[in-house]
């Protein structure tokens, strides 16, 4: 598998879909919003880019799910999973593609989630237990668990919790399927991005961005809903029920957006650090360029 990462406003789909065409690759997005049917110009569903030289490049977890409805990433890696295996019995070759570095990183790490509910009685029985007792509870499981802050009793409770779960319930598949996989991140330097940010902030408004989320308030979605998603439908929510106007909902977005994409690159760079080799390419080359420079990683790491 390939994977193509990087913040927003830096051309992964475009990118990734260059790809998939030379090397009969098909699509999956790691988008945590581009999950939704109806929510196209404020996710950045540029459904042109998936085509390539007149070929339509296949693409999979783009409009699964009705709005209002919280998709998670317990459900993301679940779909994944079955798109994956259903791409390699084809004999094509999987890309994930996004920005979503939770989602990206619910894959990479290799492990099953299960959505474990919790267990209150549990819970309860070991809160007073010092550091020290609850890491050697967690130690006392065979099967290890990921988790590297042993300074936080919430979190070595949680850990119990899911190890406690899993012993209880043996039938759970907990498989996951080997991947060896290239990660490819597309770099630009911030500033660049942040004009790219802006530029493009203003085209999707310019294209009725607005209309689409008013759209989608007709349609009986709440403004507590569409502020779930945060960015573009919390403030053009804000802007259509009349709670800011225009110009504070366009300071606003674009500095929300800018932000974003920092947290996207710190997240990226943590995972790094973390252990992930990640080959970067210069975002600021041609197309073909990029291309060929991931052609050229993708070969070498194969």
């Amino acid at each position: 598998m390939i994977t193509i990462l990087g913040p927003t406003a830096t051309g992964k789909t475009t990118f990734a879909a260059q790809l998939a065409y030379h090397l009969n690759g098909e699509i999956i997005s790691a988008d945590s919003r581009q999950v939704y049917k109806g929510m196209d110009l404020a996710t950045g569903k540029d459904f042109g880019d998936y085509i390539v030289n007149d070929r339509q490049i296949p693409y999979h977890l783009v409009d699964i799910v009705e709005p209002g409805y919280e998709y998670n990433v317990y459900e993301f890696q679940r779909d994944f999973l079955k798109t994956y295996e259903d791409i390699i019995q084809r004999g094509k070759l999987p890309i994930l593609c996004g920005g979503t570095g939770m989602y990206i990183e619910s894959i990479l790490k290799g492990y099953k989630l299960i959505k474990v509910p919790e267990n209150r009685q549990l819970r309860e029985s070991i809160a007073d237990l010092h550091l020290d007792k609850l890491t050697a509870r967690l130690h006392d499981f065979k099967v290890p668990h990921n988790i590297t802050d042993t300074e936080d009793s919430k979190r070595l409770i949680r850990a119990i919790e899911i190890q406690t779960y899993y012993k209880e319930h043996p039938e759970i598949d907990r498989s996951f399927p080997e991947i060896k996989n290239t990660i490819i991140g597309i770099l630009l330097n911030r500033e660049v991005i942040r004009k790219r940010i802006t530029e493009r902030l203003k085209q999707r408004l310019d294209s009725g961005m607005a209309g689409e989320v008013k759209e989608l308030l007709d349609k009986g979605l709440t403004p507590e809903q569409l502020k779930f998603y945060g960015l573009e439908y919390k403030y053009l929510t804000m802007y259509i029920t009349g709670e800011i106007n225009y110009d504070d909902m366009f300071r606003l977005l674009n500095t929300a957006i800018h932000q974003f994409a920092k947290r996207q690159m710190t997240w990226f760079r943590k995972m790094e650090r973390s252990g992930y080799k990640i080959y970067w390419i210069d975002g600021n080359l041609s197309l073909e360029e990029r291309v060929s420079s991931a052609l050229q990683k993708y070969n070498l790491s194969n």
